[in-house]
């Protein structure tokens, strides 16, 4: 008998590192200056020094910051599994709902009318809160629904969609369609949450004076390190065999069916992170902003996290986190010395990405560094 040869096993590729050597420095670096730089320069540098960081400029950062958290949860559903989300913005916004129900309750009897309820409910001649605010008063309670109010969502929504295999564009427009629906529920006075106006004239977290610079730095520095942490285990996620799976998902589905995985559970589970994410940076956000209204939840806002998302660069990661900076610092502009023309430039910066830059600002810089070393290469 002939023997059978036996064929030797498939060697796997090693795990690289988490960062590079320069990526960790980034790392260290940013961290250095979120929170030890920015606080000196805000609280310590005298207000007519050129290096004084300013409470406008502090809120507009930990703003920003909170808007590339959602790139980020958008760069993991989109860039590494391939769902487009037109509908984060809902869930940004019900992280934000979660806190602003919490920071109404600190409010206490200081409102316009001296009542324990909110302003907006003896205004409506409410006479006791409703059921779903039954735990509002507590902040343990409020970190686990910010957690998990915008998680159940997307689980619930997300079983179903994934189940019946719903994807591409008839996906995206689901997703809008949810959340234009749900901001016409919250539009609703009888709701309880607000209306148009939403919640607002916030005075205190945790007892402590919500108004003051130290607080805001407290949240500044908060929320750059959150990001950081969101995104070093992003990272680490997408370095991760669940990682490979979603972005072989992403590049043929049909055939990691065939391999023997079933797509349902590991694009829900990213599908709920994700939210789980924007309803994190919402709550984050809503402290710093001051207000919290339905506006949240347009179409429009979903979009642009979109928008961010491919004019840093999809599947990058760190791609999406600039790009959320690099927008709304121009908007911070714009809206302020050409409001009639944001838009307009928006529009036009999003045909420019998707027609010139398909890898975004992160893709185009690679491109010009490979290019720069074959020619020094080529000289040498």
């Amino acid at each position: 008998m002939t023997a059978i040869p036996v064929s030797s096993p498939v060697a796997l590729p090693e795990k690289g590192p988490l960062l590079t050597r320069s990526g960790w420095g980034s790392i260290l670096m940013a961290l250095l200056v979120v929170s030890a730089v920015a606080p000196v320069l805000n609280l310590w540098v005298p207000t007519g020094s050129p290096f004084h960081l300013s409470d406008y400029m502090v809120g507009l950062l930990g703003k920003i910051m909170c808007y590339a958290i959602c790139a980020l949860a958008m760069d993991l559903i989109w860039g590494y599994t391939g769902i487009l989300s037109l509908g984060h913005g809902l869930f940004f916004a019900l992280g934000g709902y979660v806190m602003g129900m919490y920071l109404m309750r600190q409010i206490g009897t200081d409102g316009v009318y001296g009542s324990e309820l909110p302003d907006f409910m003896v205004f409506l001649d409410w006479k006791e809160l409703p059921w779903y605010w039954a735990l509002s008063d507590s902040f343990l309670a409020t970190l686990l629904l910010i957690v998990a109010v915008p998680g159940g969502l997307a689980f619930v929504f997300g079983y179903f969609a994934f189940r019946s295999r719903i994807k591409g564009v008839y996906f995206s427009i689901i997703t809008q369609a949810l959340t234009f629906a749900a901001m016409l529920l919250f539009f609703r006075n009888e709701t309880g949450f607000g209306g148009n106006n939403g919640f607002t004239d916030f005075k205190r977290i945790l007892g402590m004076p919500l108004a003051t610079a130290e607080m805001r730095m407290v949240l500044f520095v908060l929320t750059g390190l959150t990001l950081l942490g969101f995104y070093l285990w992003a990272c680490w996620l997408v370095q991760s065999k669940f990682g490979r799976v979603l972005q072989a998902i992403r590049d043929a589905e049909s055939r990691v069916m065939f391999c023997g995985y079933n797509p349902l559970p590991y694009k829900l589970t990213i599908w709920v992170i994700s939210a789980v994410m924007c309803g994190v940076a919402g709550a984050l956000y809503v402290p710093q902003v001051g207000i919290i209204n339905p506006g949240e939840m347009s179409p429009a806002n979903s979009i642009e996290i979109a928008i961010w998302a491919a004019v840093g660069g999809r599947a990058t990661l760190i791609g999406p986190i600039i790009g959320a900076f690099i927008v709304n610092g121009a908007k911070s502009i714009l809206t302020v010395s050409f409001p009639e023309y944001w838009l307009y430039f928006l529009g036009g910066l999003f045909i420019v990405v998707t027609l010139f830059m398909p890898q975004g600002v992160v893709g185009l810089a690679t491109s010009l560094k490979a290019r720069v070393r074959g020619r020094q290469g080529g000289q040498s």
